[in-house]
């Protein structure tokens, strides 16, 4: 399956919550704010199917080989997302 990545035109720095879904028993919903539907509209298409990668790096020397990988190769340029227990 070939992924074609959402790129935003400006810098975007929201802050948001994650939410338990009482049906699933899990941490499963993540509300995307305002901000980053407006920069991605192709979010807003209900029939639309989207995906999401979600990578984590135990180390820093994970993440420096991670980030020089994505600026080799240039194809596309990934989202930090920080978890923080409230």
């Amino acid at each position: 399956m070939e992924y074609k990545p959402l790129t935003p035109r400006k810098i975007i720095n929201v802050k948001g919550k994650i939410y338990y879904n009482e049906s699933k028993q899990a941490w499963s919903n993540i509300k995307l704010k305002r901000e980053l539907i407006n920069e991605f509209p192709q979010l807003k298409e209900k029939r639309s199917k989207f995906s999401y990668e979600l990578m984590f790096c135990r180390t820093a020397e994970e993440l420096d080989k991670i980030i020089k990988k994505f600026i080799k190769t240039k194809e596309i340029m990934p989202m930090l997302m920080f978890l923080y227990k409230d």
